[in-house]
């Protein structure tokens, strides 16, 4: 298949917790945006609650027929774009015309045809495939043969990260691990959501870089 080069990049806590509100209080936190600059990968993906809290201006009620099919509408060439899965089609947003990293939603078959209208009347991209949830695969297709993207980065959280893992398209995983603990109960890891029979999956250790604050880099590379 025809995809981009996709590698999640995360920072944790050494308990491999990631929430923001906690990271940010660790040391790595400033070396978290360098090393996502490193990896060159101007498209990112985030997930649908990562979204709704930083990026979205709200929510969307669907009332229209489902399209039922495979579709996309592209409004605006960039060499990076935000790219949010929203399965049934969620989240609000303000108008995205010439924005310098435009959105690309990502939703499933089931996506109300009004939300969809909703979308290009704010100039917003979007790819609809997958019957009832997300074909991320397609979706990577999608991206790679139709927006021209050549590295992408998912940036959580959790589940976005595991639906990526568990799919198959991870090339990179890179991890800057700031030196602290959460250990709350209940917190998102890094890789979440995955069934309970599905075995761990290997990964080649490719780089380690310590930083002055205790940080440290992690870059590995996923056998196929």
């Amino acid at each position: 298949m025809s995809k981009p080069y996709i590698v999640c990049h995360m920072m944790m806590s050494i308990d491999g917790r990631i929430d923001c509100g906690m990271t940010v209080q660790l040391a790595g936190n400033a070396e978290y945006y360098e090393t996502l600059a490193a990896l060159d990968a101007p498209t990112r993906v985030s997930g649908r609650v990562t979204a709704q809290l930083e990026m979205a201006s709200g929510e969307f009620h669907a009332t229209g027929s489902p399209l039922g099919h495979e579709a996309f509408s592209k409004k605006a060439d960039a060499e990076g774009y935000n790219v949010i899965p929203d399965t049934k089609g969620t989240l609000s947003w303000p108008d995205d015309s010439g924005s310098a990293k435009p959105l690309v939603i990502l939703t499933c078959e089931q996506v109300g045809e009004d939300y969809l209208e909703f979308l290009d009347s704010r100039n917003i991209s979007w790819i609809a495939t997958g019957r009832d949830r997300i074909d991320l695969k397609r979706a990577s297709e999608i991206l790679n043969d139709e927006f021209g993207v050549k590295r992408m980065a998912v940036v959580g959280g959790g589940t976005i990260n595991g639906g990526f893992l568990d799919a198959g398209l991870l090339d990179e995983v890179s991890i800057l691990i700031g030196p602290g603990i959460d250990g709350r109960k209940g917190m998102a890891s890094t890789f979440d959501g995955l069934p309970m029979d599905r075995r761990p999956v290997a990964l080649k250790l490719e780089s380690a870089t310590p930083y002055e604050d205790g940080a440290v880099w992690l870059r590995y590379s996923l056998g196929k």
